[in-house]
Order: C-alpha cells, then sequence, then structure tokens
C-alpha cells in the first residue's frame, strides 16, 4: 500500500486554507468523507493479505489520527474567531450615557401620615414614637386595663411571653411620654401624637394577623 503520511501535511494546507466551517467541512469530506482518501485506503484494506493488513491498518490510523487533530485545531480557531468577532460586535460603549433610573415614590399611606404629622406638628404637638414590642405593664396594667379584660385575650393579642406583646395600640407611647416629662421636669399640658403600626389578631376585609 503507498504511503499516506504526505496527507497529513496536505490536509493541514487544506484546512488553514479554509475561512469558514462551511469551507472546513468541504476539506474535512476531501478526506475523511464517505468518498474521502483515508475512507478509499480504509476500504482498500480488505484487499491485502492477513500478513499486510495489520502495518497497513496501523498506518492508516497514524495519518488519520492526525487529520483529525488537524481539523480539531482549525475548528477551534474559526469558533474563536467568530467569538471574538460576535463580541467585538457586542461590545458596550461605556462612554454611551446611561439610562436615567426611575424614582420611586412613597406610599399613599405614608404621604396621608406625613401630612397627618405636618398639620399637627403646625398647631404645636409632638410625634411621639415608642417600641413596638411592648411590656404588659405599658400596653396594658399603666392603662388601668384589668387581668380579666378581653384585650389579654390570646385572641385579641399577639404574646411574645407572659411579659411582653406586640403592641396592641399606640397608647403606651402616652405612658412613657409622660414618664419622661416627669423626668424632665417638663410641664403641662403636653400634646403629642403617637402614629405607629400596632397588631392585633384580626382577620377581616381592612385587618391581616
Amino acid at each position: 500500500m503507498a504511503d499516506l503520511t504526505h496527507l497529513i501535511s496536505e490536509a493541514q494546507t487544506d484546512f488553514a486554507n479554509s475561512s469558514s466551517m462551511n469551507d472546513l467541512e468541504n476539506a474535512k469530506a476531501k478526506y475523511l468523507g464517505k468518498t474521502g482518501l483515508l475512507t478509499d485506503a480504509l476500504k482498500g484494506l480488505g484487499k491485502l493479505s492477513n500478513e499486510e493488513r495489520p502495518a497497513a491498518g496501523a498506518a492508516i490510523n497514524v495519518v488519520k489520527q492526525g487529520v483529525e487533530a488537524a481539523l480539531t485545531a482549525r475548528r477551534e480557531a474559526l469558533l474563536n474567531a467568530e467569538q471574538a468577532k460576535q463580541l467585538a460586535q457586542e461590545s458596550i460603549d461605556v462612554t454611551l450615557p446611561a439610562r436615567a433610573q426611575s424614582q420611586g415614590g412613597l406610599h399613599p399611606v405614608t404621604l396621608t401620615l406625613q401630612r397627618i404629622e405636618q398639620l399637627f406638628h403646625s398647631i404645636g404637638f409632638e410625634v411621639a414614637t415608642g417600641p413596638e414590642i411592648e411590656t404588659d405593664f405599658y400596653n396594658f396594667t399603666a392603662l388601668n386595663i384589668p387581668q380579666d379584660h378581653p384585650a389579654r385575650a390570646m385572641h385579641d393579642t399577639f404574646y411574645i411571653d407572659e411579659a411582653n406583646v406586640l403592641r396592641t395600640h399606640t397608647s403606651p407611647v402616652q405612658i412613657r411620654y409622660m414618664e419622661n416629662a416627669l423626668k424632665t421636669n417638663k410641664t403641662p399640658p403636653l400634646k403629642i401624637i403617637a402614629p405607629g403600626r400596632v397588631y392585633r389578631v384580626d382577620s377581616d376585609a381592612t385587618h391581616s394577623p
């Protein structure tokens, strides 16, 4: 059988001259296609004697591996070139002005609360705040709510533990404010509003537990 090692260098040249994947597939067919040079050589092994066939088959496989390696290398090069071209076309021009970010707005409830606070502030009221987790004393006892009052029941109040609750109203703020006024020698009248979140075990059209 004729020496086929020259096909490796020929294939390398043909693959290198392929400027597109389509060209590369056509060049591949010349060597590895159904009627390619190496395919024909493999088919010709059947005509050789049993003694010649192993050596000839091994030689053809060496050439085939060389051709396939050249094909793989060229395919990767073309793919890399295509990706680089695509990236260049899709690159972001950071010198372009950025899109303006739209600003959100305040919730209607927040806006309403702010207007109410401004109104009361304009007539001399202070806006007082207090903790949302309250003690049993400030939430109930200091407001003269007796131990057997329904408001203390589990079905009306969220208990953290026996001594602390999620406040069920903002009245505890009044107690705390008056205590502080006493400590700081503030004199009556004391004018405050105490807006804020409260927590009740209600579940209806306008409340959620």
